[in-house]
């Protein structure tokens, strides 16, 4: 697309922007839904990835109620903009008890615990009750009680019921982020059974009844039936990202946010583009592709007001603070001017939002983030 083609909205990007294409985010919002209902469980949708309350406006008008964060920030960020059925899906940081307290006292708010020491600490401090989550880790070795530790989780169980004015029980919660690791429906599955498997088992053990709350996007997205647990909390959904393609939870065009940026050099003795987008826009994060290639982004070029479809021969093969340097085929080296605008795929769109705070929709509307 040359300046004289480009359009009123892509014309006026003078340095790298990330663009939301609202119409693909509320359709993989409603699509989730429909999921949800379907297996007859909650939706507890996790907000890192947009961390808007616009965008969490799109999902309350779409039927999500219950919402998950990654930080206590968050948690008070989502509080005043309405939302009163919050979990904090990380554990518990004793130095912010004085917020929690506040939150406690406004919200109905779930937390996680995952040893006696942190469940003691609460018990003497909390002024409100709170709803508490066991954290297990069914596989992917991050945070939690080992799902085969039945010790210590009796133990952490037997502390929250001495205090039953201050918890109540709710679950076990997940992250089964060794999804990240599948690339088929099959593999998906079978990290989906074996979570159920590991869950089911710590919960006879224990011997109580248990809410099973797993989070992770690519087993939302990809396992049909989802009915053995009572609730999912995916966030990267509502984007998606070259990642989650890699993986198999979403096709090329249920991606909902490009970082334009533009180009600011080419080199033809090796058909290398570089571009205004560096680490700072992007994140460093990579995949690597079946040819043995470090892929920190896709790349697509302008259409309309928004982008057209991937060019998977060319990629963004590096990412310093500001630059980006696209390896190019012939072809897209040759229809790449300097001047130009290109639109990256973020291979993490929860780490590209994150970065850019603010967004510009494809008719030219401002969503900002927390800050």
């Amino acid at each position: 697309m040359d300046a004289a083609t480009e359009s009123r909205l892509i014309s006026s990007i003078t340095r790298p922007t990330l663009l939301l294409d609202e119409a693909r985010t509320r359709h993989n919002i409603a699509r989730m839904v429909q999921k949800a209902r379907r297996n007859n469980i909650r939706l507890r949708a996790h907000f890192k990835t947009h961390q808007s309350a616009q965008v969490g406006g799109w999902c309350h008008e779409l039927g999500i109620e219950a919402i998950t964060v990654s930080s206590v920030k968050m948690a008070e960020y989502f509080a005043t903009h309405g939302w009163s059925d919050i979990t904090i899906a990380f554990p518990v940081n004793w130095r912010e008890i004085d917020v929690l307290n506040r939150l406690a006292s406004e919200i109905d708010l779930g937390l996680l615990v995952e040893a006696v020491e942190t469940v003691n600490f609460l018990a003497e401090t909390l002024k409100h009750p709170v709803n508490v989550w066991l954290d297990v880790d069914a596989g992917y070795r991050r945070t939690g009680i080992e799902w085969d530790d039945v010790d210590t989780a009796k133990a952490v169980v037997e502390a929250i019921q001495r205090s039953p004015e201050v918890f109540t029980l709710k679950g076990m919660l997940t992250h089964a982020g060794n999804s990240y690791e599948a690339r088929s429906p099959e593999e998906l599955q079978a990290v989906y059974d074996l979570t159920v498997t590991r869950f089911t088992s710590l919960r006879d053990a224990l011997g109580i009844p248990l809410e099973l709350s797993i989070g992770d996007t690519p087993c939302s997205s990809v396992v049909e039936d989802l009915s053995a647990v009572d609730e999912i909390r995916p966030g990267n959904f509502v984007y998606y990202d070259v990642m989650q393609v890699i993986i198999g939870s979403c096709g090329w065009n249920d991606i909902a946010v490009a970082l334009a940026c533009p180009v600011v050099a080419k080199y033809p003795q090796r058909n290398e583009i570089v571009i205004h987008g560096g680490g700072v826009h992007l994140s460093k994060d990579t995949f690597v592709d079946r040819q043995g290639r470090k892929i920190f982004g896709m790349i697509a070029l302008p259409e309309g007001d928004g982008w057209g479809e991937v060019l998977e021969g060319s990629y963004v093969k590096s990412l310093s603070q500001e630059h980006g340097v696209i390896a190019a085929d012939q072809e897209t080296f040759d229809r790449i001017q300097v001047g130009s605008l290109v639109m990256v795929l973020p291979v993490h769109s929860c780490m590209t939002a994150d970065l850019m705070k603010t967004m510009t929709t494809l008719t030219n509307d401002t969503v900002r983030m927390m800050v």
